[in-house]
């Protein structure tokens, strides 16, 4: 039995798909937007490939989907030119268009879940305290890899990776980022742990198994 309905991966695809093909037309610019899509793009695959040997919970699917989303709007527009954020710039007393700061809480929040719950089913971490340690360590040094890719694209490309780096004259902005990253990681451990157990706990009995790592749910 699959831990999605039917209809509910068929409503996965078809959104992201959608909002794929909407973002690829006329992007503010075709070399940004494959930049910040690609992560997505290579997602996809992989989740298709792993779905019925090793399937996610529903929660974390809908995390993927949810960051995938926000690096197809980001790629479409550039991160410094999101309407919705532009519109919210006055009202919340912002300097600047934030969407990327929602991009990095994303970047901390769904890696942080999608490791938790590889390290609880496989079994690689024994106790709570130290899978949330090795999990904060590994979104913040995922998060710290991504600027270098950005610095790298910058030094690549000169001034067409401008849109990519989203700065928007910010000096702090590389440390933000990395503060953004590690705030969704502890906001998703602390507020989804008990639902992602409870979901864990319900993918592994209708697949006749049973979680091994201490502290998993049983």
């Amino acid at each position: 039995m699959p831990p999605l309905p039917s209809t509910s991966v068929w409503i996965w695809l078809l959104t992201f798909v959608a909002v794929l093909v909407w973002s690829a037309i006329e992007p503010k610019d075709y070399f940004t937007w494959i930049l910040e899509v690609t992560p997505a793009l290579v997602a996809l695959p992989v989740l298709v490939a792993t779905r019925r040997q090793f399937p996610l919970t529903p929660l974390v699917y809908v995390l993927i989907l949810f960051h995938a989303i926000i690096l197809m709007v980001g790629g479409h527009y550039t991160y410094a030119e999101v309407p919705l954020f532009d519109w919210l710039r006055e009202p919340m007393g912002w300097q600047r268009n934030n969407f990327d700061k929602l991009g990095h809480l994303a970047q901390g929040l769904v890696p942080a879940m999608v490791a938790r719950e590889l390290l609880v089913r496989l079994a690689v971490v024994n106790g709570a305290a130290w899978r949330n340690f090795f999990i904060v360590c590994f979104c913040l040094a995922l998060s710290a890899f991504y600027e270098l890719v950005e610095w790298w694209a910058a030094l690549a490309t000169g001034d067409s990776a401008e849109a990519f780096l989203g700065i928007q004259g910010y000096t702090w902005d590389t440390q933000s980022d990395m503060l953004y990253a590690l705030i969704g990681t502890v906001a998703g451990l602390v507020l989804l742990s008990r639902l992602h157990d409870a979901q864990m706990h319900r993918l592994l009995g209708s697949r006749g198994g049973r979680a091994r790592a201490n502290g998993a749910p049983a």
